[in-house]
């Protein structure tokens, strides 16, 4: 099919409904929230029964827009809404202080992939965060910096979290489901990498371990920074001890400390090398 192809359809347009509603005369028919078309009423589209439609809607929005610009693969981050840059992290939370410096490396580690997704034509490693501050703004951010597109999956939550100002924007998404934001975290991962964080950081991260684990999502690399900050959150020892993972499954992830180290493991796991050299030979 070519790009100029335009597909006939027999049935009008939903906007030429919209437009001869509009058109219509004020009458206490046409005002009444019954006469209403069914995909502009939005007391009906609220309403509990609807919820699978709404469900459905979130998956197939995001969905299209990446088949829109054409995205292939992406490299996912995960890690702590309140990590600041150096310098910035709160006086009162020396914790968070000696932390300060994952923002950095998410930064360069989200402009290396993205520096090979430029190489590649802008369509595979496109970096990918749940939208807000912290990791997740360092990761948009080095994306930005190597000239290159990247998305952010924000979620409503109860307090308020605007998008970062780093995500290309019409790439950024607004999530109600965290069901469905997690399936498009995943659904074209090539790599993820996990920064220290909080509960939804762990969430994130032992879903997919989970789904690699048990087969349900292919194999691919799963880095961890920051070795001293997980094993001292996680007793991994102590889950094979109880038999509740085996040995093995410790090979499911990597520990690294720096961005240079994790681009190369995932680099060379994702056969990064290899495929700049048959496109060299290629040229």
């Amino acid at each position: 099919m070519t790009s100029d192809h335009i597909r006939h359809s027999v049935f009008p347009p939903a906007d030429r409904d919209v437009a001869a509603v509009e058109r219509l005369p004020s009458t206490p028919q046409t005002e009444n929230a019954a006469y209403r078309l069914a995909f502009r009423d939005v007391d009906f589209l609220m309403r509990d029964e609807l919820r699978p439609v709404r469900l459905q809607l979130e998956l197939l929005k995001v969905e299209m827009a990446m088949n829109e610009r054409e995205i292939d693969s992406t490299v996912v981050l995960f890690g702590g809404a309140r990590i600041r840059p150096p310098g910035l992290a709160p006086a009162d939370r020396p914790g968070m202080a000696a932390l300060s410096h994952f923002y950095e490396e998410a930064r360069r580690f989200a402009k290396l992939a993205s520096e090979e997704s430029l190489r590649r034509g802008g369509r595979e490693f496109v970096i990918v965060t749940g939208g807000g501050p912290g990791v997740m703004e360092a990761g948009n951010r080095g994306a930005h910096e190597a000239g290159a597109q990247s998305i952010g999956l924000n979620i409503m939550l109860p307090h308020e979290q605007a998008p970062n100002g780093w995500v290309t924007p019409d790439l950024s998404f607004n999530f109600h489901y965290f069901a469905i934001r997690k399936m498009h975290f995943l659904m074209r991962a090539a790599a993820v990498a996990v920064f220290p964080g909080g509960f939804g950081t762990l969430d994130e991260l032992f879903e997919t371990l989970t789904l690699i684990q048990t087969r349900r999502m292919a194999p691919m690399p799963v880095v961890l920074f920051g070795e001293a900050f997980w094993r001292k959150v996680v007793n991994f020892e102590a889950l094979i001890e109880a038999g509740t993972i085996a040995p093995e499954d410790l090979n499911l992830f990597h520990f690294c400390e720096t961005a240079e180290d994790a681009w190369a493991y995932v680099s060379r796991l994702c056969g990064v090398g290899e495929s700049a050299g048959r496109s060299a030979a290629a040229g």
